[in-house]
């Protein structure tokens, strides 16, 4: 148990941007950048400077969740350490002012890590699921 709650803190530690992708690369670019610096960023994909803004343009919301939320949510995202988010039942607004604002163990997210329209489109994947 201890182990799943320290991941993400040393990812946030390694990549410096809370381990949240910037940009919307694949599973293997973000898993190569965790080790090299950069929910875990794949909600999201690839950890390129903590400075840079967040992709609008080909957003990977499916990326995007499996690299920063499967591991807390499931890799299926029915819920594991974290509550279910396949199918939500919140409204797009608690969706987001969770994500931006974070809760419990779950950190929070910023415009620099997910644009406002990859927000809406990550709860339109999730709401799908």
């Amino acid at each position: 148990m201890i182990v799943l709650l320290l991941i993400p803190l040393i990812i946030h530690l390694a990549t410096g941007n809370g381990g949240v992708a910037l940009t919307g690369g694949s599973e293997e670019e973000e898993s190569s950048e965790e080790s090299s610096g950069g929910e875990g960023g794949g909600e999201e994909s690839s950890e390129e400077g903590g400075g840079e803004q967040a992709s609008t343009g080909d957003f990977d919301a499916e990326g995007f969740a499996r690299d920063n939320c499967a591991s807390c949510h499931g890799q299926d995202f029915s819920g594991g350490m974290g509550p279910a988010l396949a199918g939500t039942s919140l409204d797009e607004a608690t969706f987001t002012e969770t994500v931006r604002k974070g809760k419990g163990s779950m950190p929070a997210f910023s415009q620099d890590q997910i644009a406002d329209e990859d927000l809406t489109a990550l709860y339109e994947f999730m709401a799908g699921q």
